[in-house]
């Protein structure tokens, strides 16, 4: 644990893969860059890797006002070790006050293991991050510019906001999507620090043989169009609708919690709090009712159409436009006009 530096910066892991950046890291640059302004304190992104120089621009073009960039070829491809050692050295050393991690594979990975080495806490799969005060209700202690860090808890019934005013640094992971892509700014200037990072042996106990990626099956996130089921669909083979609207539109494949713990498809299609976030320009809702937690990962969709039985569902409060009616035949409907049209 280091102890509380309240000039301390607001910090990003840059997550690279290939000499890629994943998108999620700068949609975190974006938001440390809002957590930095409101503290009155630098924002910054660590990026370690092997020729990967050039990534620090494009952190520094979406907020980023310093990047700690860690160069060595035990960096190449992932491995827990050697990143946790530079993330826990630079920590030590520059002391941040707030580090972020994208919650992908590879950041839910990392970040408990450099939390347990810095004594810090950590809170996994934030949708929100705030700055606020918290009083203690003990002692009356407030308190003040803490992140609170917002995350659905229980499977999605209740959001529970999280802070950590005695194990700094305060660590999130952060859902990929939940935070808005801001357009870089290629006129920022920011400063770019090379740092050295010395590993031992047991850093390096874990060798890479062989590499193997599977590509990923559905992007909603980069979907222009998504067609999305829920409970309402009914069973697994009615889901077939769903697929065949989307292939009409051309769009995407999505579901809500219930159609998937109901088997009508895969996890990789949910969307919402517990799955993906989504801002197509179209999202096409049938037979959902449209829970807070569905709702939250997809109401900033520019265009929103819902088909639904049930007047009264909530899913009509966010849908520019509505049809109640069954599914079954709406859809059909839908399919045969787009059709006639091409």
């Amino acid at each position: 644990m280091i102890e509380q530096n309240r000039k301390g910066e607001v910090w990003v892991f840059a997550e690279q893969e290939d000499e890629s950046l994943n998108e999620v890291s700068l949609e975190l640059c974006g938001k440390a860059r809002e957590l930095a302004d409101r503290l009155s304190v630098r924002a910054a992104a660590v990026l370690a890797g092997w020729n990967v120089r050039e990534l620090s621009y494009r952190l520094i073009a979406h907020g980023a006002d310093k990047v700690y960039y860690v160069h060595d070829t035990h960096l190449e491809h992932y491995r827990t070790l050697p990143y946790a050692r530079v993330m826990c050295r630079l920590i030590a050393k520059h002391k941040p006050q707030i580090v972020l991690y994208g919650a992908t594979p590879l950041g839910r990975d990392l970040a408990p293991r450099i939390a347990s080495e810095m004594r810090a806490g950590l809170t996994a799969d934030c949708t929100d991050l705030q700055i606020g005060d918290y009083t203690e209700p003990k002692t009356n202690a407030v308190h003040k510019n803490l992140m609170l860090q917002i995350r659905p808890a229980f499977g999605g019934n209740i959001i529970a906001t999280i802070i950590n005013y005695d194990r700094w640094p305060q660590m999130a992971t952060v859902r990929e999507g939940v935070m808005r892509l801001r357009d870089g700014d290629p006129k920022r200037s920011g400063e770019i620090i090379e740092e050295k990072v010395e590993f031992n042996d047991f850093d390096l106990v874990v060798r890479l043989i062989e590499r193997h990626r599977e590509k990923r099956k559905i992007n909603l996130k980069a979907a222009r169009t998504i067609v999305a089921g829920g409970a309402g669909v009914g069973n697994k083979e009615d889901f077939q609708l769903i697929h065949d609207l989307a292939g009409a539109v051309g769009g995407a494949v999505g579901a809500s919690r219930a159609a998937v713990d109901g088997g009508f498809v895969g996890a990789e299609h949910q969307v919402g709090q517990t799955g993906t976030t989504v801002r197509p320009a179209l999202y096409i809702a049938c037979g959902i009712s449209g829970a807070v937690q569905h709702r939250a990962g997809m109401e900033e969709s520019a265009k929103i159409i819902a088909i639904n039985w049930d007047r009264e569902a909530p899913i009509f409060s966010v849908a520019h436009f509505g049809i109640v009616g069954d599914l079954r035949k709406v859809i059909p409907m839908m399919i045969k006009a787009i059709k006639e049209r091409a």
